[in-house]
């Protein structure tokens, strides 16, 4: 069909005709009402959100509900919070009513009585701990809950732990140095030597993070270092990260045992994947120690892996055995509840503040597979395989989940 130029003169003035605008239709953003309780549990001396956060949160719209004394442990006062924007509440029950809860510990039985249907909680899991009826509880009232410690990033790694994990290892390192003085009644060793004074022999089971920054802090002070592990690709990975050759083997009991006569110094830092972690030094190799040697079993938190170790307090934080001093006490950060807290909060602030851009935490949920991660109870449902199979319980898939909601 020829065109005429009556056509090109229309197709002309309908482009200067008003048009109809195609705008990106914007995100809802979402305000969060977040309570911090104060932590109850035994020797928990951290805090979830720092002062700094608080007011980051605040500026972005979010309501922050803080119990008083919350973060006095850390060494910060409500001053701190409410300068920071943050509202003060005197009671555990005003801070239950906020629709998220954000913890360090895994709430009590007691704290969960004062949950309100539906709301979100994010916290840690620890799943050794935890009774059946603890999972019930949060069941019933439609909790949706997150445990921090299962939360990867974009690059697959679990930034919590990995924060923990290096503080437990520099930590570590310096409490047996404490423990070797004579201010202590140890050897009167000081930790490293100097020139013409043979160094400290520190051996260290388990080539994770908390291995690896023991290893980091070791080497800095002057020890010398022999590193255990059954996985080679860690040994391989702790090799490079510190950019220096070590000792390093697989767990062969004749090479540990060996190691462990000489050792001055014994970090214990395995990690177990799932449930209790495994025993690889036993008492017999713990009676063959040098008298007045320092074990730190960093691995007690699940239940340790070393035969001798017993779960000890940041009151009583040492016993002896066969003559081997033995460091036991379950959340080493705790120990430095400030820097600890400042590290939780790094990682939880921005978390919150994505969440609010996508409307919510659900929303988050639904976008991050990292986040989905760390979900173990969505909606009252249970969603976590070895709960479910550990407690003999129901669960369902996560992803069918959010499919059906």
């Amino acid at each position: 069909m020829m065109t005429t130029p009556d056509d090109v003169l229309k197709s002309i003035a309908e482009g200067f005709m008003p048009q109809e605008e195609m705008l990106e239709v914007a995100r809802k953003k979402g305000s969060l009402s977040i309570g911090v309780p104060k932590e109850i549990s035994l020797q928990e001396k951290r805090v979830a959100l720092v002062p700094e956060a608080v007011a980051l949160l605040v500026n972005n719209g979010h309501e922050v509900l803080i119990e008083t004394k919350a973060g006095v442990g850390a060494s910060y006062q409500d001053a701190d919070y409410s300068e920071a924007g943050a509202q003060i509440v005197y009671s555990p029950e005003e801070v239950y009513k906020a629709g998220l809860i954000l913890k360090v510990e895994p709430p009590k039985l007691e704290e969960i009585e004062l949950m309100q249907h539906g709301q979100t909680l994010i916290s840690a899991l620890q799943l050794p701990v935890q009774p059946k009826n603890f999972l019930q509880k949060l069941m019933r009232k439609k909790i949706t809950a997150l445990a921090y410690d299962y939360i990867k990033d974009t690059d697959g790694i679990y930034p919590i732990v990995r924060a923990m994990s290096e503080i437990a290892g520099n930590t570590g390192v310096l409490i047996a140095a404490e423990l070797l003085s004579n201010i202590n009644k140890g050897q009167g060793l000081m930790f490293g030597g100097i020139s013409g004074v043979a160094p400290t022999e520190v051996v260290i089971i388990g080539a994770g993070t908390v291995g690896e920054f023991a290893a980091r802090s070791s080497l800095g002070l002057g020890a010398s270092v022999k590193v255990f592990d059954n996985s080679t690709h860690k040994l391989r990975r702790l090799q490079n990260a510190i950019g220096t050759r070590i000792f390093t083997s697989v767990i062969q009991p004749k090479e540990l045992q060996r190691a462990l006569k000489n050792a001055d110094v014994v970090i214990g830092a395995l990690r177990a994947v799932e449930g209790r972690t495994p025993i690889v030094v036993t008492e017999n190799m713990v009676s063959e120690m040098k008298p007045g040697s320092v074990i730190v079993d960093v691995s007690i938190d699940k239940g340790g892996c070393i035969e001798t170790s017993e779960v000890t307090s940041h009151e009583n934080p040492t016993f002896t055995k066969y003559g081997v001093v033995h460091y036991c006490v379950p959340n080493i950060a705790s120990r430095v509840a400030k820097t600890a807290s400042l590290a939780l909060s790094n990682i939880f602030a921005p978390t919150l503040i994505d969440a609010g851009e996508e409307g919510g935490v659900e929303g988050m949920i639904r976008k991050y597979p990292g986040i989905r991660n760390g979900i173990y109870i969505y909606k009252g449902m249970l969603t976590n395989k070895y709960l479910g199979e550990m407690f003999s319980l129901p669960y369902k898939d996560i992803g069918l989940l959010l499919a059906a909601f």
